[in-house]
């Protein structure tokens, strides 16, 4: 696959951002409304013609074919954009799991598995005296362990006694 120019790359961003903003917004829809109005209203003009349907079908067939893909690369750009922005917040916090840096690329299995190590982080912060304690997945499972440890051992002391 050819590689596009940076420059008509950068355009197709720019329309693409602009597009998206501008048919997202309110006037926008007041215009889409007001067409469609204007069609209704025209119906009984044109006898409620096949020539009358079609011309709504087509217009608004092709402007949702053209707007899927424009709202698609919005969306993966603000999904990327994200992505990074929580990729920053993991890697930078001391306490934070590093296995959930770019955690979007793994498959839908080991994204199950992490899934359920978020589910076992919750039971144990259940256990917690206090609710604003949080804990990395790494972090909760020592602790978990020591706990499990240090009841071992109040245990064996018990039963020695």
């Amino acid at each position: 696959m050819k590689k596009k120019p940076r420059h008509e790359a950068n355009l197709f961003e720019k329309f693409s951002v602009k597009a998206t903003h501008a048919t997202g917004s309110t006037p926008a829809f007041l215009i889409a409304l007001a067409i469609i109005i204007a069609w209704a209203v025209a119906g009984p003009f044109f006898n409620f013609s096949e020539t009358w349907q079609l011309v709504i079908n087509t217009g608004t067939t092709i402007i949702t074919f053209l707007m899927v893909f424009l709202i698609q690369k919005a969306q993966n750009k603000d999904s990327l954009a994200i992505q990074l922005k929580l990729n920053e917040l993991v890697a930078s916090h001391e306490l934070a799991s590093n296995r959930l840096v770019n955690v979007e690329n793994m498959t839908e299995d080991e994204l199950k598995v992490i899934q359920k190590y978020y589910g076992r982080l919750s039971e144990l912060t259940k256990k917690e005296e206090s609710l604003q304690e949080s804990h990395s997945i790494d972090e909760a499972q020592e602790s978990h362990e020591e706990k499990l440890k240090v009841q071992k051992e109040r245990d064996e002391r018990k039963s020695r006694n």
